[in-house]
């Protein structure tokens, strides 16, 4: 079969390219009444509509360009594309750290397939290696594909395997893992881990990328390298999130698993500590500890997994309007546990607190997080919390939501009796829970911390 020059094109815009005798790869000028584009040809997705091209521009940003009757369309010159990522001989070097990259799917480890403009993963060491050299002087590196998923399909029965993986990769000798991970869910798996992975010696770092890496301001390359130097060099034993620290490509953020969250859909500094100091920054290929409260790197590789969780846990938002038999059917659906975002310091609306205390006489755990993400839940402030308190009600002091959603699954894998989860889910595990909030805290995760960075180290 003829290969399809056009790949992807079809309809009137078909037309128009085929009578101008462009191809894809073609560099192309489209002039219309608006304006003059200059670019490559790309294929574009067989799912796109009919009227629009691909270009990707001599900056490189793809656009989309809607063809119009008066449209003309001139083929200025050829740049045939590669699909192939050129091989690259890895080779073991004594004396470098041993990594191991475990990818679970995500934008990290990927590019585009222009056929169906999807991400589809480019993972092994040769592809890894030749698109982000710099890993070779780093490390040595051993890629592991454990799946490929989207991060919003992420099931707690994966933060299992994940877990496990990890576990048989340090008792193989790892000096340090690698999770590649979607980033919109990271945050939860990277809690998930904290709370399953016991007698940690080496660090785990989850990272992802916001912009793939066809962009030119793609994250992946950057944050692969800050999380293979915290792999094979820090001094740290936790499992933690490196991900940009600001949104141009200075420095990467070392996030502690349980205080991270993801706080913005697109920028690349989308990840933040919350309520707390970050661990650490990575800047100009070295790291810096801002703190000194951490788990240290241990030669040991007797790592356990603690992997006992109950599932049947839902994460609910509270709000005005809020109505009674949204409890209700979580009750009736069979959940063991459930955990409310609630606004301020631990409040919901008067409406739900009768099913609410009936769910807990009927077995199912409660527990309450605030919304305001940033300090502690109070509920002997004011009347509603005192209610919910007298009703059985439990306090998560300032642990996020994501958290204890992912707590409360491991909690009641262990034990449903109701004191016992009381006592679990207010003791402080693995840095869910602080003692108190700096007063800086709140400011830096809020895009001071260059500022207080460049005071503190003069590093920037």
């Amino acid at each position: 079969m003829a290969e399809d020059t056009l790949r992807g094109y079809r309809g009137f815009v078909r037309e128009k390219l085929e009578k101008a005798g462009v191809k894809v790869w073609s560099v192309v000028r489209i002039i219309t009444p608006d304006a003059t584009y200059e670019g490559i040809l790309l294929p574009r997705s067989e799912l796109g509509d009919e009227d629009h091209v691909v270009l990707k521009l001599k900056n490189g940003y793809n656009i989309g360009v809607k063809i119009t009757k008066d449209a003309v369309i001139e083929e200025v010159g050829y740049s045939p594309g590669r699909y192939v990522l050129p091989e690259r001989k890895v080779e073991f070097k004594p004396g470098k750290p041993r990594v191991s990259l475990i990818g679970t799917g995500g934008t990290i480890a990927s590019r585009l397939d222009y056929r169906t403009g999807a991400v589809i993963p480019a993972f092994t060491p040769q592809e890894l290696f030749s698109a982000v050299p710099e890993l070779e002087e780093i490390c040595n590196l051993e890629t592991i594909s454990l799946f490929e998923i989207f991060s919003e399909d992420m099931q707690p029965e994966h933060w299992v395997r994940i877990a496990e993986k990890v576990a048989e990769e340090v008792r193989r000798g790892a000096d340090g893992v690698i999770i590649a991970h979607g980033t919109d869910t990271m945050h939860f798996t990277s809690a998930a881990l904290s709370f399953m992975l016991k007698d940690l010696p080496v660090p785990v770092v989850l990272v992802g990328s916001q912009r793939s890496s066809d962009r030119p301001s793609s994250d992946a390359a950057m944050n692969l390298i800050a999380s293979a130097i915290v792999a094979a060099r820090s001094d740290i034993a936790e499992v933690v999130v490196c991900m940009h620290g600001s949104s141009s490509d200075d420095y990467n953020v070392i996030h502690k698993g349980t205080r991270v969250r993801k706080m913005h859909t697109s920028r690349r500094d989308a990840f933040k500590t919350i309520g707390d100091m970050p661990l650490g920054i990575v800047v100009n290929g070295t790291i810096h500890m801002l703190r000194g409260d951490y788990r240290r790197r241990s030669k040991h590789k007797d790592v356990t997994v603690d992997a006992k969780i109950d599932p049947k846990v839902v994460l609910l938002y509270t709000y005005p309007g809020m109505q009674a038999d949204i409890i209700e059917h979580v009750v009736s659906a069979g959940y063991h546990g459930i955990v409310l975002a609630g606004t301020g310091l631990g409040h919901c609306p008067k409406t739900i607190i009768q099913p609410l205390e009936k769910a807990i006489r009927d077995g199912v755990v409660v527990a309450m997080t605030s919304q305001c993400l940033y300090g502690f839940v109070g509920m002997n402030v004011y009347e509603r919390g005192r209610d919910l308190l007298k009703i059985g009600v439990i306090p998560c002091g300032n642990m996020l939501p994501e958290t204890a959603y992912v707590k409360l699954i491991y909690v009641l894998g262990h034990t449903r009796d109701v004191d016992e989860v009381k006592n679990l889910m207010t003791l402080n595990m693995c840095g869910e829970i602080t003692n108190g909030e700096s007063y800086n805290a709140y400011l830096i995760a809020q895009g001071g911390l260059e500022e207080y960075i460049k005071k503190q180290k003069n590093l920037l």
